[in-house]
């Protein structure tokens, strides 16, 4: 049997269904929560970049998640 563990945060996703609890991005395995956590940190610079290139969008993807991936945690700061 198989097992996938979230490359950002290391949890073990239990069942996995690509696009339902997991996240197959940027050549990483990323569970629900921190993929909800990432677009949550990248949802402002994305919405305030004029003109938007979806080339500038894959690379800030990508160093998104590599960061995220050597912190072993995404960081989110919430704004209320």
């Amino acid at each position: 049997m198989k097992t996938l563990n979230c490359d950002v945060c290391g949890v073990v996703i239990k069942t996995p269904v690509h696009l339902r609890n997991y996240f197959h991005k940027a050549h990483r395995d990323i569970c629900e929560s921190c993929y909800d956590k990432l677009e949550y940190q990248m949802k402002q610079t994305v919405r305030n970049r004029q003109p938007f290139s979806f080339d500038w969008y894959t690379k800030y993807f990508q160093d998104t998640v590599e960061k995220a991936v050597q912190k072993g945690k995404v960081d989110v700061k919430v704004v209320l």
